[in-house]
């Protein structure tokens, strides 16, 4: 099995390759971003361990870029943060997996061997309602022909309510499916969210896509039958 290290600690990316050889495993090395970016778009490698903080191309933008150029490589994120919003960010651009520095090269080798096991995911489809478009494996969300500048929670909870377009869904669901199973504040930051996408949404439209079903939820309403 082929992987790829993106990693800019020169000892830690050794210690990975080494402990990773002697497990069977064929390691590259690279030691920033935009070498990494162009060993992982033309490789052929069954996993990528890829460092988020690296000189040159940001270890985000390397996961947007792969996934934008078909690229579907399983990718295991690697962090010295350990904050839920770092780790749902991870997830929202298209990583696979997350691992906190410092960490276990036990744990590190059970993640991987999951990951090729997974192998690579089939592409998502485009979400459509209406004349709004939602694409995952670009992560960008297209309005007649334009390209809507959200943050990556606005993105989430968009893709939430536009994968159950016409279903009610409460905001208890969409905290649970958009937000860090540990959070426990209040669930009226959605509220706040939807508020948002409204703004950018359906004050540009001039008609509203989110509706608001009172005492229950939200529902992403399906386009008329003359739209």
């Amino acid at each position: 099995m082929r992987v790829l290290v993106v990693e800019d600690e020169v000892r830690l990316a050794e210690m990975v390759r080494r402990g990773l050889v002697a497990e069977g495993f064929v390691v590259e090395i690279e030691h920033n971003g935009d070498d990494g970016f162009h060993s992982a778009a033309t490789g052929d490698f069954d996993v990528i361990v890829l460092d988020i903080m690296l000189p040159g191309k940001h270890g985000y933008d390397i996961v947007r870029d792969l996934r934008a150029q078909g690229v579907w490589t399983p990718i295991l994120m690697l962090s010295a943060k350990d904050g839920e919003y770092d780790l749902a960010d991870a997830f929202d651009i298209g990583a696979d997996d997350y691992l906190v520095k410092p960490f276990s090269f036990v744990v590190l080798l059970a993640r991987l061997r999951a990951l090729v096991r997974r192998g690579a995911p089939e592409r998502p489809s485009v979400l459509t309602v209406g004349d709004l478009e939602l694409d995952p494996a670009r992560h960008r969300v297209m309005c007649r022909g334009s390209e809507l500048a959200l943050t990556p929670r606005e993105y989430s909870v968009l893709e939430f309510l536009m994968r159950r377009s016409g279903t009610v869904v409460t905001k208890t669901d969409i905290v649970r499916s958009v937000w860090d199973a540990n959070y426990d504040g209040d669930e009226n930051i959605v509220e706040v969210y939807i508020g948002y996408l409204r703004k950018k949404i359906d004050q540009p439209l001039g008609r509203r896509k989110i509706e608001t079903v009172r005492g229950v939820g939200y529902r992403m309403s399906p386009p008329p039958a003359t739209e």
